[in-house]
């Protein structure tokens, strides 16, 4: 399969879709697409997957018909990505067209000093 990694995520998640040819949205060139039109490009250009960390694709677009898949993060910090790996690779391999897919990698969250 070939997967198009969005520009939310970071770029060496790309070495981490074993089996698949994977490329980033700055690298296609298509930095800056809207969400509906970078399906059209992707889809156009043979992407069979594109993985994002924007949550709110699910509910902004309408896969239906779409030879695309759509896998999304829960998190788009590389810390927490790495952790989850395995879960994200699985994800990408079980993808089927006009279908969408939420991997759950936790979320950052700030460490505070108690007031005192």
């Amino acid at each position: 399969m070939r997967v198009l990694i969005d520009e939310d995520l970071p770029h060496k998640l790309r070495m981490h879709v074993p089996g698949h040819e994977a490329a980033t949205v700055d690298y296609m060139g298509w930095g800056g697409l809207k969400n509906g039109e970078l399906l059209k490009t992707a889809e156009d250009a043979g992407f069979d997957v594109l993985l994002t960390g924007d949550q709110s694709m699910p509910y902004e677009q309408n896969l239906s018909g779409r030879k695309l898949a759509i896998v999304t993060l829960s998190a788009i910090e590389w810390p927490i990505i790495r952790e989850h790996l395995g879960k994200i690779a699985a994800a990408v391999d079980a993808a089927a067209p006009s279908s969408f897919t939420s991997v759950d990698c936790g979320s950052f969250a700030r460490r505070t000093k108690p007031l005192r």
